[in-house]
């Protein structure tokens, strides 16, 4: 029955077998299988970007700036100027001694770093030959003295007995020629007491001129001081400076009580300068220190020296007068005269503010240029009245290779943002 249901399909002859031509083959892929392979180049391709931006932002991403940052803060601002060059710590009553005569020293009871006593020897030389001549001297004076006495005796009896011949002549008891010769005597004799007199007041002057001869060789403290130095020995022959030859003193001294800092200021802040200014003094013997001081004086005019920026002198007053007191002159001084002050102002520091009055801000990561509004400022604050706000943080290493506005930054972990302290 099988046989009955199974319906014989017709033979297929091979084109061959039919005489007729083979069809052609096929020479381009349908636009299916082209569709296929295109999304299968963009399927790798993107799978290759996408690894390369993942590798990109992973293992060969840069590494972001390091920055030093500061925090905007609230705190003092100070607006100041500094001295153009160095200043000098001085003395404001110095003697620097030398003796008018020249002689051999036999007498140096101080030396360097010894207090000594207003009127005080300091120094001696020999005075054998002026207190020789002193005595001569006083003996001149004392013949002439006797000879002044003699002669005023003799005087002072013509006198006396022209007084009594004048009554007598009166009573005609003696000549009118008479008592012309004693009227002569006496007025002889009375010029004779006068001229021993000024002999005497002669001799007297010759005691004096040698007594200030022998003071000459003695030299006196003009007031408390101390020693600064001492260039003679006992013994060695000093020599005084002739006129206009300047030669160096053989004994300094100085009052420490009244030492105070001179400093130079440049002529343009001539005008701002005044007395009662508040002060700050270093040292380099006191390195790390700032001295509070106080502008006692400023100089009428301002000083111009050839080759050299023309200045204004000041004279500064240390608080703390012991330790002026200890302090050595000529020792160079920095000083910061402060002009004005503001309280609670919003500041950075003044190392990140640009030339153009710019700062770099960090924020999301990366670095932003932001203009600002300066007020007071000084070499450590300056003050900000636009442009930023309380906590922001400021890039300090502006000379730092790539730190310019929109690279990608982090703050260092030593310097991170935070309030600056007062």
């Amino acid at each position: 029955m099988e046989s009955d249901l199974l319906v014989e399909s017709p033979p297929r002859s091979s084109p061959a077998a039919s005489g007729g031509a083979p069809p052609p083959p096929s020479s381009a892929p349908s636009p299916r299988s082209r569709r296929t392979r295109w999304l299968r180049v963009a399927v790798a391709l993107a799978a290759l970007v996408g690894v390369w931006l993942i590798l990109r932002a992973t293992v060969f991403a840069p590494e972001p700036l390091r920055v030093a940052v500061a925090g905007v803060s609230r705190g003092e601002v100070e607006e100041t100027v500094t001295n153009s060059r160095a200043g000098t710590v001085k003395a404001r009553r110095r003697a620097q001694l030398s003796p008018d005569v020249g002689g051999r020293v036999v007498e140096l009871p101080y030396q360097a770093g010894d207090r000594v006593r207003a009127g005080a020897v300091v120094l001696r030389l020999d005075d054998s030959v002026p207190r020789a001549q002193l005595g001569v001297a006083e003996r001149e004076l004392a013949t002439a003295q006797a000879q002044a006495r003699q002669a005023c005796l003799a005087a002072e009896q013509a006198r006396r007995e022209l007084e009594r011949n004048r009554a007598l002549a009166a009573q005609g008891m003696i000549s009118a020629d008479g008592l012309d010769r004693l009227v002569t005597a006496a007025a002889t004799q009375g010029a004779g007491c006068e001229a021993a007199q000024r002999g005497a007041d002669r001799a007297r002057a010759s005691v004096g001129l040698v007594r200030a001869e022998l003071a000459r060789t003695v030299l006196r403290a003009p007031f408390d001081a101390v020693v600064a130095e001492a260039s003679t020995h006992v013994g060695e022959f000093v020599t005084p400076a002739p006129p206009g030859v300047p030669m160096p003193p053989v004994m300094d001294l100085l009052d420490p009580a009244t030492v105070y800092v001179s400093a130079p200021m440049d002529e343009v802040d001539a005008a701002r300068l005044r007395a009662g200014l508040p002060v700050r003094v270093s040292l380099d013997p006191l390195p790390g220190r700032r001295l509070e001081g106080t502008v006692l004086r400023v100089a009428p005019y301002v000083l111009d020296v050839e080759q050299q920026n023309r200045t204004v002198e000041i004279e500064i007053e240390l608080a703390d007068r012991a330790l002026a007191a200890t302090l050595l002159p000529g020792t160079s001084a920095d000083v910061e005269v402060i002009l004005d002050v503001r309280h609670g102002a919003l500041r950075i520091p003044t190392p990140a503010l640009e030339e153009e009055r710019k700062v770099l801000v960090l924020e999301g990561g990366r670095l932003v240029e932001r203009p600002v509004t300066i007020g007071l400022r000084n070499w450590d604050f300056t003050e900000v009245r636009d442009g930023l706000r309380e906590g922001e943080s400021v890039v300090l290493s502006l000379d730092r290779e790539g730190v310019e506005p929109g690279a990608e930054a982090v703050a260092e972990p030593a310097t991170a943002a935070r309030p600056e302290a007062q």
